[in-house]
């Protein structure tokens, strides 16, 4: 209730610094390279990432320096990974569900990634809304993909985003914190769910992004990998993953 009449009250302000920004912001385009594959050997383990421009990787060149090249290349150390990327520029929550049902084939996966909310968060879509659409999302992934594990990562701290100006940031960052508060109690019945939530997002002052200010950086990818990469590491041998 706070959130909305803050939002209420700051609207006209709100309103006239979104559009400044939407028609300032440098727009980076994804990153060429791969998007599905099979690299490493050993066990087999079935990747899939799915969600919006931070999963797309925007802010690198090529998908090697993104978030998929970096797990991939992270976890085929010790597996033989088959992992796709299914993310673009600009999807919300409901755009991702509305692509695992459209446009992703049905198949067995022993790992799901996803990253998603930002798009959500400058729609102001309310965190009550966002919860029950991350409900759906992973009831989606569930039956379409059966995974062992779902590694959810939180939305960014967008208070950091340099792009933003206050009070606009200040306000983004609000929603996020009140989404995460509601993801990380969602999962508490959801045992087979991870929050993911990079180190940059404990009140960092400064926080590497990409030249806009507003997407990850290489650096901040290969955190995000790293983290993931541990958690899949620590996961591998409570489960037995899906054979080639």
């Amino acid at each position: 209730m706070r959130l909305t009449l803050v939002t209420l009250a700051l609207a006209p302000v709100l309103f006239g610094q979104g559009k400044r920004v939407k028609k300032n912001m440098l727009r980076l385009p994804e990153p060429v390279g791969e998007r599905a594959g099979i690299v490493g050997t050993g066990q087999p383990l079935r990747l899939l990432i799915l969600g919006d421009s931070a999963a797309a990787g925007v802010g690198v060149e090529t998908q090697q320096q993104a978030l998929s090249g970096q797990l991939v290349q992270q976890l085929s150390q010790h597996y033989q990974v088959h992992w796709r990327l299914e993310a673009s520029t600009g999807h919300t929550s409901e755009e991702v569900i509305e692509r695992i049902k459209s446009q992703i084939e049905p198949q067995p996966y022993d790992v799901v990634v996803t990253s998603v909310g930002v798009n959500d968060v400058t729609r102001l879509v309310s965190p009550k809304k966002w919860i029950g659409l991350q409900q759906q999302l992973l009831q989606q992934i569930r039956h379409k993909f059966q995974p062992k594990l779902i590694l959810l990562t939180s939305v960014p701290p967008m208070h950091l985003f340099s792009a933003l100006p206050q009070p606009l940031r200040w306000h983004l960052g609000s929603y996020v914190q009140a989404m995460n508060k509601a993801l990380a109690e969602l999962l508490k019945a959801n045992p087979e769910c991870v929050q993911i939530t990079l180190p940059l997002e404990q009140g960092q002052g400064d926080i590497p992004l990409a030249n806009d200010g507003f997407h990850p950086s290489a650096e901040v990818y290969q955190a995000w990998a790293t983290l993931l990469a541990g958690v899949v590491g620590g996961w591998i041998g409570d489960f037995k993953v899906t054979p080639s």
